[in-house]
């Protein structure tokens, strides 16, 4: 049996645990959690209530179970240090350490990694530490046009929860506003970073990374706007798709051999830059442009909900692939192997999210078991993962954020679409979710798009 301590008690963390525990070596499970997730606490050993940030309380709780490894699911304990604090005691995780997880907590560090090392991928961008030839940058970068908003974007160097980005015609209506956020964003923390505007179709490249080899995962695409039709605020991500090739309709083989190639060449030159290397999962944000691949940010964990569409598929084993990151011989283990499914994933999330959502309410999940298998054929798999809830005695309860999501898995992703529309449609109380998410609509719209931008090239 193995002793995995896992860190986080979200949906990802859900799927995390879940695929730890199909493993062949058999898993005894213990979480550390701000709150209870149902999901998990039907499949650990024990679960520790704290803040995945709280380092004694880590400590102590891993210092009784004395796990095998740990994992950590969300970026926050990252970048605290809770993988350097562990390692005092001799328990390693197949989760990065502090001073590389910089790739995700600071956005000038990566910009600056690529550039040192003249890795592709970088867009035009410059990091500024006082406000000296900020308002010439954004000259430089600005196309306005009877007075239209410039083309910039306007990123907080550190975490930020996803709302530190933003960007001209969606956040910012013209310079004189994107120069405010900066100059507030130097007030907070130091340093901002101004990058020109990329036009073209998001996607996440997430990589089993051992520190000197990263092994590619499935390709997945999110939708970060609240709303259908990717209107409304933006959001942690109310859904995601994958297809069955591991690629997605708007993309070529090339666009994915390049990302894969820069996220290799950064995990060289991290160790490189520090000495250190980086073990864990690098997730690659990056966008399709009329020319080739740009680097959006990097993460330094599992994307929510990307990991949903990934993991499922996973065929080899997960606890062997975090052994081989910890020893630092994933290129040893062989091809990390996945099924060839399309996924869709759709979270239930509480109305009025993200700004003023509804906390506290009841919601009840119908029957979806013969729901999700009716039509789907042998193929189809509806599967559900618990994030923002509260379970009581007498059921779930909305907690604020993101609270369930649901994830079809089938040979298509036409079936793949129905059977996650079918988990989120079962859910009753006061929520929402997108219908459009892997929609054959939504996608044409896309690969239009993508075409028509590189006819233009």
């Amino acid at each position: 049996m193995k002793k995995i301590l896992l860190i986080g008690n979200g949906a990802r963390e859900h799927v995390i645990g879940e695929t730890l525990k199909r493993s062949r070596h058999g898993v005894e499970l213990f979480i550390v959690g701000k709150t209870k997730n149902p999901g998990l606490s039907a499949i650990c050993e024990d679960y520790l209530l704290a803040d995945v940030c709280d380092k004694n309380a880590i400590k102590d709780f891993a210092l009784k179970v004395k796990p095998d490894f740990a994992f950590i699911g969300p970026e926050n304990p990252i970048e605290k240090g809770i993988v350097d604090m562990l390692a005092e005691f001799e328990i390693k995780s197949a989760s990065p350490f502090q001073t590389v997880g910089r790739l995700e907590s600071s956005k000038s560090f990566t910009r600056d990694l690529l550039e040192k090392y003249k890795i592709p991928g970088n867009p035009k961008f410059k990091v500024f530490y006082n406000e000296d030839g900020l308002n010439n940058f954004f000259d430089q970068l600005g196309r306005a046009k009877g007075g239209q908003a410039e083309d910039f974007v306007v990123k907080a160097d550190g975490l930020k929860g996803g709302k530190g980005v933003m960007v001209s015609g969606d956040h910012l209506k013209n310079k004189e506003e994107g120069i405010a956020y900066a100059k507030e964003c130097l007030k907070e923390g130091g340093r901002v970073v101004v990058e020109e505007k990329l036009v073209g179709q998001e996607f996440s490249l997430m990589s089993f990374c051992d520190g000197r080899h990263a092994e590619g995962m499935p390709v997945v695409q999110d939708h970060k706007r609240a709303y259908d039709g990717d209107r409304g605020p933006n959001t942690g991500g109310m859904g995601t798709y994958s297809d069955s090739n591991h690629s997605l309709p708007f993309l070529n083989a090339e666009d994915i051999e390049q990302a894969q190639s820069i996220t290799q060449q950064v995990a060289e030159a991290l160790f490189k830059e520090t000495g250190c290397y980086f073990k864990g999962i690098m997730y690659g944000g990056f966008m399709a442009v009329k020319d080739g691949i740009r680097l959006i940010e990097y993460n330094a964990r599992f994307g929510d909900p990307e990991a949903m569409n990934v993991l499922p598929l996973l065929k080899t084993d997960f606890v062997e692939i975090c052994e081989a990151v910890i020893s630092g011989d994933l290129k040893g283990l062989g091809k990390v192997e996945f099924e060839n499914k399309a996924t869709v994933c759709k979270y239930v999330v509480p109305q009025g999210y993200p700004d003023n959502p509804v906390k506290g309410e009841k919601i009840e999940i119908g029957d979806i078991n013969d729901a999700g298998r009716a039509g789907s054929g042998a193929s189809g798999v509806l599967k559900t993962y618990f994030a923002s809830v509260n379970q009581r005695d007498d059921g779930l309860y909305l907690s604020g954020s993101r609270a369930i999501a649901f994830v079809g898995i089938a040979d298509n992703l036409e079936e793949a679409e129905r059977l996650a529309e079918t988990g989120v449609e079962s859910v009753k109380g006061p929520v929402f979710h997108r219908k459009d998410i892997g929609t054959a609509e939504l996608i044409q719209k896309k690969v239009k798009m993508m075409q028509d931008l590189r006819n233009k090239a």
